[in-house]
């Protein structure tokens, strides 16, 4: 993979390490939100993304209010993936659009939407929860995906027309070519993710170079976790996703996950983790820095 042209445009070599340590499904409860918001004033994330049709979304705009300096984006949000807490397209109850399941939610799972969701409804979607967002008082830094289902090649022009429009950057890695080989799409496919990714950057689009994760099936030594992936940060801009909550019997009642998402929160809050990232010098951005570059401010 060629050097990432956003690097100089920042003032950076190309062997320089970036990370945006971002934050997801801010919203979709309280305790998503309550995360954020220590850990934004703690200072060890960089970047979040709200779930615009979520429950717990009013009270993320009303937070963004009052911290206009956040970095907060858009989750595209095309599913709704619990058992008992549910949430649906906030653009649509036609059934024509492909995202209902039988209880009338969005589909649980990304492959049905990937599958059935029709275009034009997907982009009118997207749209909306990116104008929801701006009518709640929130200053969007980017656009990202929940569950990555919109980046699926038939459902990539809803997003990426969205955030042009808005003149924000899109989560999409510059390696995506290899994922799609990786999650078992056909050859054509990746080759064409990967001439995208060559049209988007010519374009001037400020994008990621690799996406990783602490995970969500494992609760235990994320600060172990945490340190390492930031010790093995390859040159280029890493985004490192992160899911935190804190604990509550509401997120232990909707998400079976729950022990992995309260590590999460628990490592950023430490000071081991703080401190590993100031002592080791890593460079922390926030997709507000690759907007900035974009809009050329």
């Amino acid at each position: 993979m060629k050097p990432n042209p956003v690097l100089k445009k920042l003032g950076y070599s190309d062997d320089d390490k970036l990370v945006i340590i971002h934050t997801d499904d801010i919203g979709m409860c309280q305790a998503s939100l309550d995360a954020f918001a220590d850990l934004w004033d703690f200072g060890t994330i960089s970047s979040g993304a709200t779930m615009v049709p979520c429950p717990w979304f009013p009270a993320t705009a009303e937070w963004c209010r009052a911290h206009p300096d956040v970095d907060m984006g858009v989750h595209a949000t095309l599913t709704s993936e619990w058992d008992t807490y549910r949430w649906s397209p906030i653009s649509t109850v036609d059934r024509a659009s492909g995202f209902f399941d039988d209880e009338g939610f969005f589909h649980r799972m990304a492959a049905p939407i990937q599958a059935v969701a029709d275009l034009d409804f997907v982009r009118v979607e997207v749209q909306a929860q990116y104008d929801r967002a701006l009518q709640f008082g929130i200053d969007p830094t980017h656009i990202d995906a929940h569950m990555l289902t919109i980046l699926h090649p038939r459902l990539l022009p809803a997003y990426i027309e969205t955030a042009t429009k808005a003149k924000v950057p899109f989560m999409l890695p510059r390696n995506s070519a290899e994922m799609a080989t990786w999650m078992g799409y056909e050859t054509q496919v990746a080759e064409g993710l990967g001439e995208l990714i060559e049209q988007v950057e010519a374009q001037g689009v400020p994008l990621v170079d690799r996406f990783d994760s602490l995970p969500l099936d494992d609760p235990e030594d994320h600060i172990g976790l945490t340190k390492k992936i930031l010790a093995g940060l390859e040159p280029g801009i890493t985004y490192l996703v992160l899911h935190p909550s804190t604990d509550t019997p509401e997120l232990r009642a909707i998400c079976p996950d729950w022990p992995s998402r309260v590590a999460n929160y628990q490592a950023m809050m430490s000071r081991e983790v703080k401190d590993f990232i100031k002592n080791e010098g890593i460079q922390v951005i926030g997709y507000k820095t690759l907007r900035d570059l974009l809009r050329g401010e």
